[in-house]
């Protein structure tokens, strides 16, 4: 299975490097631009690294693949200014550019579905009832993390940190973040778990 992923990872390496050297051309604001795409930054050695040795399923590398688009998009504009917000705000009469729900919502999604490749390959949790519990609770794990990091760049930056935030003057912001990176892995398990499964045995 991993040499037919070959020439699929080749396309989405490709195709990430050239998101990433188009959103950082002339992002809206530089920092946003590096704290937003650092995820990906990290993540591409990582896969990298891990192919030949824990190379993951078709289902999880286009979900990594999506999520990473989703991050550079985001911190070419800033998640409060990202135009395909802006339609779908006007679309459906809403308060706000909603792009960072996609965003968050992606964030539990795709990790939901990491989590449980690692958990099953490696035999770590036994029962499917332990085991969606166990990838919720390090889902929301993730995402908890992830806005104290947010708060620490508020801290450390004061108002230069706002558009990193991208709260919009939502100060319920943080809670519906960790709402949806809940909903995206509670999507991800009920949706994907078969597909997924069946490319696990397949892999082994």
């Amino acid at each position: 299975m991993t040499h037919s992923q070959t020439p699929l990872l080749v396309f989405m390496l490709a195709a990430t490097a050239t998101a990433l050297v188009l959103s950082g051309w002339q992002p809206y604001d530089r920092a946003t631009w590096f704290m937003e795409v650092l995820p990906v930054l990290i993540a591409i050695p990582i896969l990298w690294a891990s192919y030949k040795k824990f190379p993951l399923t078709t289902l999880l590398y286009w979900c990594i693949f999506l999520h990473g688009l989703i991050l550079i998009l985001g911190g070419a504009y800033t998640y409060a200014r990202v135009p395909v917000g802006f339609m779908v705000q006007e679309w459906f009469d809403l308060s706000r550019n909603p792009y960072d729900k996609l965003g968050h919502f992606f964030q539990g999604f795709a990790p939901a579905l990491v989590a449980r490749e690692i958990l099953v390959r490696h035999q770590i949790v036994k029962g499917a009832k332990m085991l969606a519990f166990i990838i919720v609770c390090v889902v929301l794990a993730i995402s908890a993390t992830y806005e104290l990091i947010e708060w620490a760049a508020a801290l450390a930056m004061g108002q230069g940190a706002d558009e990193f935030l991208g709260t919009q003057g939502d100060q319920w912001d943080t809670q519906s973040d960790m709402f949806m990176a809940l909903i995206g892995s509670l999507c991800a398990l009920a949706f994907f778990t078969r597909l997924h499964d069946s490319q696990l045995r397949k892999l082994a």
